[in-house]
């Protein structure tokens, strides 16, 4: 009996994902804005036979921001430079849909997937902002509540799956003898009318090979777990421990069935930030050293912005987190409710909380050996936590090459990683279907 295979994404983002990642020996503290430093990571992943290069996107900055998102690239224009760097792996790019609009939005990913050759992705999010500095950006006084955000994103995705039907998959007949050049009967508009939008179509460009780009979302709360249950092909986590990924696993494939979907047309990655050692004192050494480029105060600063309008660096590092009085957060709320849950029940003071919670800085189970790792990995998948893995390395491009190097192979002697591509998509990749043509049946035949 064949084991399950195991899903792999790479999160790309400058230095890597450890606040003080830039400080490192070996690190590029241009890396953020090198386009060559992010081909060349893609292609290590790529050797790798990843699924995925992932690329996040924030719509605002502060001093408290990550240094690695502080001067970064469009998301969607960097991952068109990497569909050319690379010719197997996946390429997803984040896009809000509260901060976008439909037509523009999907006319440029179905672009890049058709550059990449069917290897794009929409990474949906509804824009977490806890400061509304996003909102200011755009115009706007204030950030949308969190479920009108949620309702929005209801119709955004159905807008933009729809436009990306506009055109049958044959459509273009494209006879020069006969001076045709598409099939008008295959052309559909969309004559969408909802609360948030109302789009005619069509959109001007046609379905690419692998049909529409994948769609992958992060949501934890129940609106986030709706919408991903109803749309998502892909979902990243970053659960705090195996049990509570568990439960997540189960109730999210479990809502799958009201939205006529089988579980399996959904992957589950677990973020993780592995540390890398030939031993397990190596590991921790190398957990030490990148602690070490980090105040306090650094940590803290991140962190804050978080937690909504709160400033942890103004409180001493001992005082106890649970004694701190939240305001009212409108940013990512389950991972909101989550550490408030933790700060209480472990006792934390503020001194401990960005190694507590910031996966790139606090040290579990993925700090030490390849085979610790590995293992550790395939525990996760054969217990039901997930479906495999976004890797977010505190350290780049050091912790992704060392992964490739030690930990695939391993993997791929367990049975459970793949030794190539068996597609050239990012559908076969993953084992998804080309979505069908909502216009392509008996029953629409005609219509327009």
């Amino acid at each position: 009996m064949s084991k399950k295979q195991m899903k792999l994404a790479a999160y790309l983002v400058g230095t890597g994902m450890h606040v003080a990642s830039w400080k490192h020996p070996k690190a590029n503290p241009k890396a953020s804005i090198d386009v060559e430093h992010y081909k060349q990571l893609a292609r290590v992943a790529e050797n790798g036979k990843f699924d995925i290069a992932f690329i996040a996107d924030s719509l605002a900055i502060n001093e408290q921001s990550h240094p690695n998102i502080l001067n970064r690239f469009d998301p969607i224009v960097l991952i068109t430079a990497l569909a050319e760097a690379t010719s197997k792996i996946g390429i997803v790019a984040t896009a809000s849909t509260t901060y976008s609009e439909p037509y523009i939005l999907a006319r440029q990913f179905a672009s890049v997937d058709h550059i990449s050759r069917g290897r794009a992705g929409w990474n949906l999010v509804t824009t977490g902002d806890a400061t509304g500095a996003t909102a200011q950006n755009f115009g706007r006084e204030t950030h949308e509540e969190h479920d009108v955000r949620y309702e929005r994103a209801e119709e955004f995705i159905d807008v933009v799956q729809g436009l990306w039907d506009s055109w049958e998959d044959d459509a273009f007949v494209l006879d020069k003898e006969k001076g045709t050049f598409f099939n008008e009967e295959k052309m559909h508009q969309l004559n969408y009318k909802g609360t948030f939008f109302s789009v005619r179509g069509p959109l001007n460009i046609a379905r690419s090979v692998q049909g529409q780009p994948v769609i992958v979302q992060a949501g934890s709360s129940p609106s986030g777990q709706r919408l991903a249950a109803r749309t998502a092909e892909v979902v990243f986590i970053h659960k705090d421990s195996k049990e509570e990924a568990k439960k997540y696993y189960r109730s999210l494939k479990s809502q799958m069935k009201t939205f006529n979907r089988h579980p399996e047309s959904l992957s589950i990655l677990q973020g993780i930030s592995p540390i890398i050692g030939r031993t397990e004192a190596e590991a921790n050494e190398k957990y030490t050293e990148l602690q070490h480029l980090l105040s306090p105060y650094e940590g803290l600063q991140f962190l804050s912005g978080y937690m909504g309008n709160i400033d942890f660096t103004k409180y001493p590092l001992n005082m106890l987190a649970s004694e701190i009085s939240f305001p009212k957060v409108n940013g990512i709320q389950s991972q909101f409710d989550e550490m408030k849950r933790i700060m209480k029940e472990e006792k934390l003071t503020v001194g401990d909380l960005y190694y507590r919670f910031v996966g790139a800085g606090r040290k579990d189970a993925f700090v030490g050996t390849p085979q610790q790792i590995a293992d550790e990995m395939e525990r996760w998948v054969e217990e039901g936590a997930a479906d495999g893995f976004m890797l977010q390395c505190p350290l780049l491009p050091e912790g992704l090459e060392d992964f490739v190097q030690y930990v695939v192979p391993l993997l791929q002697e367990k049975g459970i990683y793949r030794h190539e591509y068996e597609g050239t998509t990012l559908r076969e990749h993953l084992g998804l279907r080309k979505p069908k043509n909502r216009y392509d049946c008996s029953i629409y035949k005609g219509s327009s």
